[in-house]
């Protein structure tokens, strides 16, 4: 009956935003869908438990799942390929009903503050290793193009948030990750509007999906290797200390099935013979930091070709 459920508000809200970007309402260009679709029906990829993992920059409350309303609509039927997200408990999960149709519609309920070490960070990394599609917002909030900050006089995205490293890291075979640039939804909803016009999409807005090529897996090994030279503490100890200093503490699957090995263990362990507790959280503070720069950039870089360097301009590829 679950499973059942869960189809039905797919199908009912894929079909949905279909209707929508075909009604004439809006306008919608599409870039190398195909890379994405080719993913997700690769059954070898599945059967494998390879995951596949797709990067956005987050400019409204409509992204998702407006959005995936681009996807084939044989994906509306089918809640094997359509993606798993994890969504803010205090905007999607205010009251029972909300969260029971984002429950059904595969979104996982993240609790803002409680650091990179929470049951859905750690759902997400099992549903990739069943070789399922996980979507990120790396920003963990809208952010609009008007507020991107500048740094050394270069438009950037804000940060991106570490459980994007941690969910790639743990994963038990490094995932298919590919980056995504949206243009327009940010002019459809508007933020700050007053209310009641902050619940209703604009009209006539040119909205664009983007996607690029998969992230090679090299380049976060490269940046793993610093910490596997560095690494000092057994393989047999659990990770306690998150990014924000919040205590949690991994299952052994979840803290010994990751493929990138020692880079996912032994955060915090003081009992470790030889570990210098602080310089082993910096280390990992790091890690995180650069495998979720390193996801940043491919991002903003795909940003750079779809919206010029301001990343603010309309779809402009094709």
């Amino acid at each position: 009956m679950a499973q059942l459920l869960s189809t039905a508000t797919i199908t009912a809200t894929g079909l949905l935003c279909k209707a929508f970007l075909n009604s004439g309402l809006c306008s919608i260009t599409v870039s190398n869908l195909h890379i994405l679709l080719d993913a997700l029906r690769n059954d070898e990829r599945r059967r494998h438990g390879q995951g596949v993992v797709t990067v956005a920059n987050h400019i409204s409350t409509l992204d998702d799942p407006l959005a995936w309303g681009t996807l084939p609509i044989e994906f509306c039927f089918n809640s094997s390929t359509i993606r798993w997200s994890l969504g803010a408990s205090d905007i999607m999960f205010t009251n029972p009903a909300f969260s029971a149709f984002f429950r059904k519609g595969q979104v996982l309920e993240t609790f803002r503050g409680n650091g990179i070490f929470q049951p859905s960070v750690d759902t997400a990394i099992t549903r990739l290793n069943e070789g399922h599609w996980v979507h990120l917002f790396g920003e963990g909030k809208v952010n609009q193009p008007p507020d991107y900050p500048l740094t050394n006089g270069v438009v950037r995205l804000p940060r991106f948030k570490w459980g994007v490293g941690r969910i790639l890291m743990e994963t038990a075979v490094p995932p298919l990750i590919i980056p995504m640039w949206l243009t327009g939804f940010d002019k459809l909803m508007p933020e700050h509007r007053s209310f009641p016009y902050k619940y209703f999409p604009k009209l006539g807005i040119e909205l664009g999906v983007a996607l690029g090529d998969p992230i090679p897996v090299e380049e976060i090994t490269a940046t793993l290797n610093t910490l596997h030279q560095s690494s000092t503490v057994p393989h047999s100890h659990t990770p306690r200390v998150t990014e924000d200093g919040v205590e949690s503490e991994l299952g052994d699957k979840l803290r010994l099935g990751g493929w990138a090995g020692c880079a996912v263990v032994p955060a915090g362990d003081q009992s470790a013979p030889g570990c210098d507790l602080e310089k082993r959280n910096r280390q990992m503070d790091s890690v995180r930091s650069d495998v979720t720069a390193i996801i940043q950039r491919a991002v903003e870089a795909l940003g750079r070709q779809v919206s010029g360097n301001h990343l603010n301009k309309p779809h402009l590829w094709s």
